[in-house]
């Protein structure tokens, strides 16, 4: 299992981000979020093509805030640098899955 990046890009770099990207954030040290992450990885395995960023959030996080994360784990899913959905804290595979599928 991939940790969260604590050194991520600018706003203005993950928008100019071309295709389908997956940002994740969440943090570490999180008990949902390890909970949550076998689910995560198990749905996103299925199409390797998927960019995936893992980003530690928190206070004081700029590119969390830029987004109004709220609760961890959060997928946004982006398309060509625009938002095309979101998951909060994925129950299961699934979930992620028709998030994909709808983005």
């Amino acid at each position: 299992m991939a940790s969260y990046q604590t050194a991520h890009a600018e706003r203005s770099a993950i928008d100019a981000l071309p295709g389908l990207v997956v940002l994740d954030f969440g943090t570490d040290w999180c008990s949902i979020c390890r909970s949550c992450a076998p689910q995560i990885e198990a749905a996103l395995a299925e199409q390797p093509e998927l960019g995936h960023l893992k980003i530690e959030d928190g206070p004081g996080r700029a590119l969390g805030r830029s987004f109004r994360i709220k609760l961890w784990p959060t997928l946004v899913i982006l398309r060509d640098g625009r938002e095309v959905a979101r998951v909060v804290r994925p129950a299961d595979a699934q979930t992620v899955r028709t998030a994909l599928a709808s983005a």
